[in-house]
């Protein structure tokens, strides 16, 4: 039975954990994303600390471990987070713009809109903050931010959502992320507006390492 190739890419801390940010690698015609795991436990030992965190997104999508992988795709290693609807959803690297979610959800059938801006804090845990560092799989952030549109979209008829995601360092003050909610009634905007934030935090990947007196470390992975 021959051997596939797959194209494995890590994010955030697990780059820094395995020491490259792609590779290659061979697998048994038929092997699991939870094999597929174990051989990458074993071929880097770094990745060892972050194994209970990781999610594993399979061309774009996050995948179960019992998923059969197929020859030629792409795997994404996923450290944690920190359509049925108009909207943007960009990840950016650039200063962000409220006035620019706000017109994308805005028009005459939307009497609620309802907006949230997230800052980089100046403390965190008593400890002065030197900047923030935002590290995004772009073309799976967007796809999932979209995704969590349709979904505000089914649980809220006529909510439209845009989210603007911000990478690099950010100082204190400056803002990571802006999201805008509209719909018939300020009730579903208000709702939805929230709900977006949870899932943003969730299942976009987007990651983003603190850098204090203390030194740095990548939010979201605990103690």
């Amino acid at each position: 039975m021959s051997d596939i190739t797959v194209t494995v890419r890590y994010f955030a801390a697990a780059r820094e954990r395995a020491g490259l940010t792609s590779e290659a690698l061979r697998l048994p015609r038929g092997a699991t994303v939870a094999e597929l795991l174990a051989a990458l436990l074993e071929k880097r030992p770094g990745l060892s600390s972050l194994s209970r965190h990781l999610r594993v997104a399979v061309d774009e999508e996050f995948a179960a471990p019992t998923h059969v992988l197929d020859d030629g795709v792409e795997v994404a290693l996923i450290p944690p987070v920190a359509g049925g609807t108009a909207g943007l959803f960009r990840v950016v690297d650039r200063p962000l713009s409220l006035p620019e979610v706000v017109e994308a959800v805005s028009g005459p059938g939307q009497g609620g809109l309802v907006t949230f801006s997230g800052a980089v804090r100046a403390t965190s845990g008593g400890k002065d903050v030197a900047h923030l560092e935002y590290e995004a799989f772009p073309p799976m952030a967007e796809k999932q931010m979209a995704r969590i549109a349709e979904e505000a979209h089914a649980r809220w008829p006529g909510v439209q959502l845009a989210i603007v995601h911000r990478v690099g360092l950010l100082a204190p003050g400056e803002l990571a992320v802006v999201i805008a909610a509209s719909a018939p009634h300020r009730k579903e905007a208000f709702l939805a507006c929230e709900w977006a934030i949870d899932r943003l935090k969730q299942d976009v990947p987007i990651w983003k390492k603190e850098t204090t007196r203390d030194g740095a470390v990548w939010v979201g992975l605990g103690p």
